[in-house]
């Protein structure tokens, strides 16, 4: 499934950093901090690497 918004894709990259292990996961906030603890690996991967050209920064 691919992201909706720039704000989603930039959560599940920082959450995908944390699940292999490249940051700390005290260092997540928000959004982010759900997604590393209730989507897998290849979930987050997914959603990480949507592409951004024309998506909003937020969805309502």
């Amino acid at each position: 499934m691919p992201a909706k918004s720039k704000a989603q894709q930039k959560a599940a990259g920082a959450a995908l950093s944390a699940k292999r292990g490249d940051t700390p996961k005290s260092k997540l906030k928000g959004a982010s901090k759900g997604m590393a603890d209730s989507m897998s690996e290849k979930q987050l991967e997914e959603l990480a690497s949507t592409k951004r050209k024309g998506k909003p920064e937020h969805v309502s």
